[in-house]
């Protein structure tokens, strides 16, 4: 039998939130809630949310405010037409409740000096479950969501930016990975990428065609109003959104003449026994890989020629070739940019070189992880525990 809605009817009650995850904590909540009187929920704007939580909403106000008022314990909604986290203070001062109501972690001392001076109550509410029920909440529910994907590139780093393949055409390759590890700022691992983004999809990348959402995503970080003047490579939004291992070729334009891809099963399983990642410090805040750069026709054709060598010897599974082309394509980076190379990477580079086949550094260096090739992942991981081993982004996931 269902508990009583109201114990006071003649009170009004309010509570205020975002409601964009609306799950069975949301609910618990009002039915709770709604045992003090007649409920009035306020729900945090679009653009409120994005002001604050820097991020869109999954759902647009009317569809949470249309969810919210669909729920039985809930005598009316209102769309809050305050902003930040006290949004609801108009939607208060014309409701004029009895009571405010809020989750142990969504009250503060601004809240409950603003209802001491309104003559509100102000009541705190465990986080207790319906009976039977799992304990929700919107952050957990986030975490469970598929995240963004990052991307290590394995050969070719560079070649995506015109001033490179200016000298000479070729292919830069990239693995999709599944974030199973905390995707470190400043890292190599296109974190600015990935922010952008989030901007638009906070949560998920959208299903569509992986090539034109790569464009699309590459567009929208280099919008043409930046001001730094930098043009973000393009390998790092085909690198995140174009799943499986990818290759593509530059030949004096930012974006590539051609895009090859690879979801055979064998292969890519066969990359996840033999890669893994050794964190280092990050880049530091000042740090210019591209200072004391030399840039000239044989370096690049060298990265080049690595770049062909490192996809041929993957397409075969020849660990050996692998290992070496993988290393010939970092000494091409490097020789073009030397300061890739800087800080405290030259200790880890000397600490892990006899542990490894081959090492390079994701993205433009400067700091971040050894992505090294190794003869077995699963073994080096146990015997290195601060290393990663990686999961590759498969079509549909």
């Amino acid at each position: 039998m269902a508990p009583p809605l109201h114990t006071n009817m003649s009170k009004k009650v309010f509570v205020s939130g975002c409601y964009d995850l609306l799950h069975s904590g949301h609910v618990e909540f009002f039915r709770q809630a709604a045992e003090y009187g007649d409920l009035y929920v306020g729900i945090g704007s679009d653009k409120t949310i994005e002001g604050y939580k820097h991020h869109k909403t999954i759902y647009s106000e009317q569809e949470r405010l249309f969810m919210v008022k669909s729920i039985r314990y809930v005598k009316d909604a209102f769309i809050n037409a305050g902003s930040g986290v006290m949004d609801f203070v108009p939607t208060v001062e014309a409701l004029k409740p009895d009571v405010l109501v809020v989750n142990e972690d969504g009250g503060n001392e601004d809240k409950r000096q603003f209802c001491k001076e309104h003559g509100i109550e102000y009541v705190v509410l465990q986080r207790v479950p319906q009976e039977g029920l799992q304990a929700r909440s919107s952050t957990d529910l986030k975490k469970t969501e598929p995240q963004i994907p990052t991307r290590l590139d394995l050969a070719g780093t560079w070649i995506d930016q015109p001033y490179v393949s200016c000298f000479a055409p070729g292919w830069a390759i990239t693995i999709s990975l599944e974030p199973t590890f905390e995707v470190r700022e400043r890292c190599g691992l296109s974190t600015s990428t990935r922010n952008m983004i989030k901007k638009i999809w906070p949560y998920q990348l959208p299903n569509m065609d992986p090539e034109m959402l790569a464009k699309l995503v590459f567009c929208f970080e280099n919008d043409p109003e930046r001001s730094d003047g930098i043009i973000s490579g393009a390998q790092d939004s085909i690198g995140i959104c174009v799943p499986g291992l990818c290759r593509h070729y530059y030949n004096n334009r930012f974006w590539p003449e051609q895009i090859e891809t690879c979801y055979d099963e064998s292969i890519l399983s066969w990359l996840e026994q033999h890669l893994v990642m050794i964190p280092m410090e990050p880049r530091q805040p000042g740090c210019s890989v591209v200072e004391g750069k030399d840039i000239t026709e044989p370096k690049v054709k060298a990265l080049a020629k690595a770049a062909d060598d490192c996809w041929n010897a993957i397409m075969a599974k020849d660990l050996e070739a692998f290992a070496r082309a993988y290393a010939d394509s970092f000494y091409a980076q490097t020789a073009m940019f030397p300061a890739m190379i800087q800080g405290s990477v030259q200790g880890y580079i000397d600490a892990y070189k006899d542990k490894v086949l081959a090492y390079k550094m994701p993205g433009a260096g400067g700091g971040g992880y050894l992505a090294s090739v190794v003869e077995d992942a699963a073994a080096f991981v146990v015997s290195n525990p601060d290393a990663i081993r990686l999961v590759i982004r498969r079509p549909g996931m």
